[in-house]
């Protein structure tokens, strides 16, 4: 037997890692089951290329509770370590570098990109262990050894009678940790960790029947047999070809990846490239309509088939945080306990190659089955207008593919919008003005105006679409868009046709001065001569005003305080109308007020702006008219 003190020069170490190293301490079963997972790979390569003269088999991973003793085992069947490799591996390697991880995390436990330097992974065990030990035996012929540590320096390391290839860790779980002697607590780790680890993994067993026999008697009773309950996947879709699987094979791992999620997502990508670094994954595109909450379903990060967060901010452009899937990389760089991302410019060019596959993707979806695509837009564009706004790169490609419905669901890119519009809908200065709604049902009344010009409305409803379009604005000089109810029809694209007032200038300021007396201040009396079969009155909401005060809600816009402004209208009066005359040549003043807030409530209505109190006294006094 042998009996020593690990190599480090510092008394405190274990204390630091249970402190610094891991956050959160349940990841031991992780990093332990990494280890033997790496050790089960290895073996496989050294056999495949003749290094080793043994036959690899079918190694699985195997993890036991013993609730009794208090003992946690996992078990692997992969390389296994002589005597003398476990003195280097564990004892010398893992702390070659202890004071420069100290002088690192002591103090301020910064990440620092140090994974694989110190070989820290096996001494997370620590955190949930007052004893662990290692009993392996090499692939090599050699005997088997016996290593067991207290959570301080001392260690003994002795002979063991283990006569099969791997290495069994056995954890004396802490009075502080007895939660993980727990079925349900491992599984929960097992499956939240080690879900899609590319070797088996064994916890417990479980029943299986075997078919009836052809030949069986009627009251043949079906036997059954227990068998390894094997709780991963060690093949999941993203490690395979796309050519390799079937739109069912997509789906069925969706479900896989979220069990509780019961509605299919609409489409997928597959990520899969190997220069100038690897990444694999799955990206799929859940219905979101207009919600720009983030999904609790998030997209998660593996490293090697090895969980690591669900929190992919950098590695993934943040328009597509909505989106759900796996994206999968040894290339990533994670903190010494591959609990989050280091700062990188492999993460930049990473972020960048995703962005760019899933411009590519959606316009290949575009171009081959464009109705299909319609018919998801509604789903999916607050995805791909967030990705306008935020990447540049995207921007750049999404003309190919983002549509622009009408109110009458026809469809068109921005090219082809310009081309429809351009004959009807361009204004006496030769700008081309994009009409839209952002409700159908509220702005009904505008849109029919509109349509009866023929001009085209389209329906532009998602909680940036201001933004968007003050960005599309920007890059297209020769093009307005313009909110169906922000004026007059007439006055939203103006032709070189005016029309003549019925009134005179006077008439015209004895008019407004007689509105004045009774409309809220709320509204900017407008006097527009308009066809004299256009409404009387018609509320609209000054575009910029408008727009600024949406964009500030929704963030940004460039005008402080914006968004707490209270809502401004135009009343736009048609003097032409014969409403305007009588209010006008009426002498009483209850008349006069009574017409003007009869009125003003009928334009208030087609606004939905009529509402409680207001509402009330309108349909009252509407019935007193017609009693």
């Amino acid at each position: 037997m042998t009996t020593g003190k690990i190599n480090v020069s510092v008394e405190n170490i274990f204390p630091l890692i249970k402190k610094f190293l891991y956050i959160d301490h349940e990841i031991f079963l992780r990093e332990l089951i990494s280890n033997g997972t790496d050790a089960t790979l290895k073996l496989k390569h050294l056999t495949s290329v003749g290094d080793a003269k043994v036959e690899y088999g079918n190694p699985i991973l195997e993890v036991k509770i013993d609730k009794e003793g208090k003992k946690l085992h996992i078990i692997d069947q992969g390389l296994g370590m002589t005597a003398e490799e476990v003195e280097k591996y564990i004892n010398q390697i893992a702390f070659s570098g202890a004071e420069e991880f100290l002088e690192k995390y002591k103090d301020s436990a910064k990440d620092s990109g140090i994974i694989g330097h110190f070989g820290l992974g096996f001494y997370s065990a620590f955190m949930v262990a007052s004893k662990v030990e290692i009993i392996t035996k090499s692939y090599k012929d050699e005997p088997a050894a016996h290593w067991i540590c207290d959570g301080s320096p001392e260690f003994t390391l002795e002979p063991s009678d283990k006569t099969t290839r791997g290495t069994e860790i056995i954890l004396h779980i802490a009075e502080d940790s007895l939660e993980f002697l727990e079925e349900f607590k491992i599984k929960e780790l097992l499956n939240r960790y080690n879900k899609f680890m590319p070797i088996p993994i064994k916890f417990g067993t479980k029943t299986e029947t075997l078919p009836k026999p052809e030949d069986a008697p009627e009251d043949y009773i079906n036997e059954t047999i227990e068998i390894d309950n094997i709780i991963n996947n060690p093949n999941p879709a993203w490690t395979k070809q796309p050519t390799e699987l079937a739109d069912e094979d997509y789906k069925k791992f969706y479900h896989e990846l979220y069990p509780m999620q019961f509605e299919e997502a609409l489409f997928h990508i597959h990520l899969n490239v190997d220069y100038p670094f690897n990444l694999t994954g799955i990206l799929y595109f859940p219905k979101l309509g207009s919600d720009m909450q983030i999904q609790k379903d998030k997209i998660q990060l593996y490293q090697n088939q090895v969980y690591v967060t669900d929190n992919v901010e950098g590695i993934v452009p943040e328009f597509l945080m909505m989106l759900r899937g796996v994206v999968d990389s040894p290339d990533i760089p994670l903190n010494v306990s591959r609990s989050g991302l280091q700062a990188d410019g492999a993460v930049k060019k990473i972020s960048n190659y995703i962005t760019r596959k899933v411009a590519d993707k959606l316009k290949s979806l575009f171009t081959e089955n464009r109705a299909d695509f319609e018919s998801k837009w509604n789903d999916i564009k607050v995805v791909l207008e967030y990705g306008m706004l935020s990447e540049e790169k995207f921007y750049e490609k999404a003309g190919a593919f983002v549509l622009y419905p009408t109110v009458d669901d026809k469809f068109f890119t921005l090219d082809e919008l310009k081309e429809n519009l351009k004959e009807k809908q361009t204004d006496k200065d030769g700008k081309l003005v994009v009409l839209y709604a952002g409700n159908k049902e509220a702005q009904h009344s505008y849109v029919e105006i509109a349509k009866e010009k023929g001009y085209e409305v389209l329906l532009l409803d998602s909680p940036i679409i201001s933004h968007l379009i003050q960005k599309i604005e920007g890059d297209n000089k020769e093009l307005t868009f313009v909110r169906v109810d922000s004026d007059h029809i007439d006055n939203l694209i103006k032709k070189d046709e005016t029309t003549i007032s019925k009134l005179s200038d006077t008439e015209k300021e004895s008019l407004k001065t007689s509105l004045e007396t009774y409309i809220p201040k709320a509204y900017t009396v407008q006097l527009e001569a308009l066809d004299s079969q256009a409404a009387p009155f018609i509320i609209t909401q000054p575009e910029f005003m408008r727009r600024m005060k949406e964009m500030s809600q929704s963030g940004g816009g460039g005008m402080f305080g914006m968004g707490n402004m209270p809502e401004m209208y135009n009343l736009v009066v048609n003097t032409n109308s014969d409403l305007a005359s009588n209010i006008l040549n009426t002498e009483d003043k209850t008349t006069q007020e009574g017409l003007v807030k009869q009125a003003l409530d009928l334009a208030k209505l087609s606004q939905n702006l009529l509402k409680g109190e207001e509402l009330t006294a309108f349909v009252k006094r509407s019935f007193d008219l017609i009693k």
